[in-house]
């Protein structure tokens, strides 16, 4: 276990954060707590957690607020953990920048696994990365060893899991997947219900991020009732 392990838990419930505090233990990971939004941000300046576990119902700043406070300061991989279930308050925490959400009351084995998956710095197999650490397009240019993507020349910030995605689909162009295997291939888990508008979420961001901006000949794709494809124009 790496000394940055280190886990950021936003929770005004002590039973959950108990919660919590068994089952990423038991994985070996060190937890820092906060009861309130405030809190949580406070320790984020000062200990730069690897993950943030983030409620969304919290006294005084709300998670949904903290979530987009966390993403303007980095790249911090964030999974919401809420008893909300509301498909709209997903798509809301997706959209200010989380990276994943899970629903309370959750298994501790499947929490685990969602932790393990967010640390992991890409969820491409490491056969992949070996022939492919670069990708090139019109326009384009994806690093995996530095986990950079310039568009025109110009950088582009994405989350961790922005980044995973767009080189998912930019390293088999044209082939489409659909969003269950996006999910097991990006996120590293078996996708259950609404788990699926997470992909949905992230490609909208893309989008926004680098095709909307730029005049580009490539394109992350919709197939109806498939999923998603990275096209390149001939």
């Amino acid at each position: 276990m790496s000394d940055d392990d280190v886990i950021l838990v936003i929770d005004d419930d002590e039973a959950s954060r108990s919660l919590v505090r068994a089952a990423l233990s038991r994985e070996g990971y060190e937890l820092i707590e906060a009861a309130s939004g405030e809190e949580g941000l406070e320790l984020y300046d000062q200990q730069q957690p690897a993950v943030v576990l983030l409620d969304v119902i919290l006294p005084g700043i709300d998670g949904l607020e903290v979530c987009r406070r966390l993403r303007a300061k980095g790249d911090v991989p964030i999974i919401i953990v809420s008893v909300r279930d509301d498909e709209v308050d997903k798509v809301v925490g997706l959209e200010l920048g989380a990276d994943d959400y899970i629903t309370k009351p959750f298994g501790v084995r499947e929490l685990a696994a969602r932790v393990r998956a967010m640390l992991r710095r890409t969820v491409l197999t490491e056969k992949a990365a070996a022939q492919q650490k670069q990708l090139d397009y019109p326009g384009l240019h994806l690093d995996l060893p530095t986990r950079t993507v310039t568009v025109k020349g110009e950088v582009q910030r994405l989350t961790p899991k922005e980044f995973d995605l767009l080189f998912f689909l930019a390293s088999q162009p044209r082939r489409v997947f659909s969003r269950e295997e996006i999910v097991e291939a990006v996120w590293g888990y078996k996708p259950v219900g609404g788990d699926l508008r997470t992909v949905d979420t992230h490609v909208k961001r893309l989008r926004q991020k680098l095709e909307e901006a730029y005049d580009v000949p490539w394109s992350l794709t919709t197939v109806w009732g498939v999923g998603y494809k990275f096209e390149v124009e001939e």
